[in-house]
């Protein structure tokens, strides 16, 4: 490990950095050093910016994992190197807000049913029945389950914070039933061995290949059980602010984005021209 590599991480867990964000900065640096074959202790604010136009015009990265090269960058000149002024000038891009993807009630239980494997059945599961990210849902621990209050306790989720989401009658009991048969130790969907979670990767890949069985001509990962659990509720009559708390959202107007993609409150709204009343007969004019 290069000294500099070493201090970006020291002075990102003095920040208190979620762990793979820290793995995020540094990975994203690196790259930025091997493009030039130079530390970048060694580089300056052109070669910032040619990066950048690179990442754009022949990576042609997406809006996120451009953000996040960006954002490392900016956190490494400012905070690590205290070159500050190499990247106080550069921008981040306009961002392209997209709806998310919803699935419908018919969908989630059809997406269900071509699930195989049992235990990645209930890690989605729960991650739908209690809006939770993916990485939130891996790392639960047993003992998170509250079957006495029915909640479930979120750990650490984004921005390190704790939070406390709804447990569902119909997933405790589920829980039960895969709890006796898997008997996990500590953590609730173990990896390999019974103290690690499991690999995102796996449900990612879980995902795809139940979408496909499934016949659902939708793109899903397992955060579009999160936006399902939201959009669900909504449409059931859940409070805003209600979702807002149980997903860990830090501002409403996250929240509020679910209030664009409920088709069905869409559908129930009515039309200004519809409080006009029938329209009056036309004078045919003779």
């Amino acid at each position: 490990m290069t000294p500099l590599r070493k201090r970006m991480i020291e002075e990102m867990k003095l920040r208190n950095f979620a762990p793979k964000t820290i793995e995020l900065y540094v990975d994203n640096v690196a790259k930025f050093a091997r493009h030039f074959g130079k530390s970048p202790e060694l580089l300056g604010e052109e070669d910032v910016r040619q990066y950048l136009v690179y990442l754009v015009e022949e990576r042609k990265l997406a809006w996120g994992s451009y953000t996040q090269a960006l954002a490392a960058l900016r956190y490494l000149y400012r905070w690590v190197l205290k070159r500050g002024d190499i990247v106080r000038d550069i921008r981040g891009p306009q961002r392209v807000r997209r709806l998310p993807v919803v699935l419908s009630l018919d969908e989630v239980r059809r997406f269900f049913a071509e699930v195989v494997s049992y235990k990645h059945r209930m890690i989605l599961m729960t991650a739908y029945s209690a809006g939770l990210r993916v990485s939130e849902a891996v790392n639960l621990l047993v003992k998170d389950i509250d079957s006495e209050r029915m909640l479930i306790h979120v750990r650490q989720g984004k921005r390190n914070k704790d939070r406390y989401t709804v447990l569902s009658p119909v997933l405790w009991e589920m829980l039960r039933h895969y709890c006796w048969a898997a008997r996990p130790v500590s953590y609730l969907f173990p990896g390999r061995s019974l103290h690690t979670p499991m690999n995102d990767s796996q449900v990612q890949r879980a995902c795809k290949e139940a979408q496909a069985n499934a016949g659902i001509d939708k793109e899903i990962t397992p955060h579009t059980f999160r936006h399902s659990f939201a959009t669900h509720l909504l449409e059931a009559g859940t409070d805003l602010r209600v979702i807002q708390v149980l997903l860990g959202h830090s501002s409403p107007q996250t929240t509020a984005l679910y209030t664009r993609v409920s088709t069905k409150l869409i559908g129930r709204t009515r039309s200004p021209l519809d409080l006009l009343g029938p329209p009056a007969k036309a004078q045919v004019q003779g």
